[in-house]
């Protein structure tokens, strides 16, 4: 698997990017992705979607469909994507230290 390096850490990454484990994340990965996904700032909305994305999968196993990730965060859609410009499978799961989500591209 390749691996990236960032912030004096080592993080196993599969073909698309995602941290290999759940258990691997850290302010360092938020930091990494931060970056990836070109936020400037990680604001208090930023923070609360991944608290709820990581208390959803340490719940449930997976990542929430998108309608329930709207629904818990009050967030529509359209914010969640000014918030995550790559979506929120593709950033916000992956910054939240989440796997790919079934059915991202």
């Amino acid at each position: 698997m390749p691996e990236v390096q960032f912030g004096g850490k080592t993080f196993t990454v599969d073909e698309d990017g995602f941290i290999d484990s759940y258990t691997n994340w850290s302010q360092e990965w938020v930091q990494y992705v931060k970056t990836q996904e070109g936020i400037d700032e990680l604001n208090d909305e930023h923070k609360m979607l991944i608290k709820v994305l990581r208390e959803y999968y340490e719940k449930n196993g997976i990542a929430p469909m998108v309608r329930v990730l709207s629904k818990v965060t009050g967030f529509k859609l359209k914010h969640i994507y000014e918030l995550f410009p790559s979506g929120p499978g593709k950033g916000a799961c992956k910054m939240a230290g989440l796997p790919k989500p079934t059915g991202c591209v």
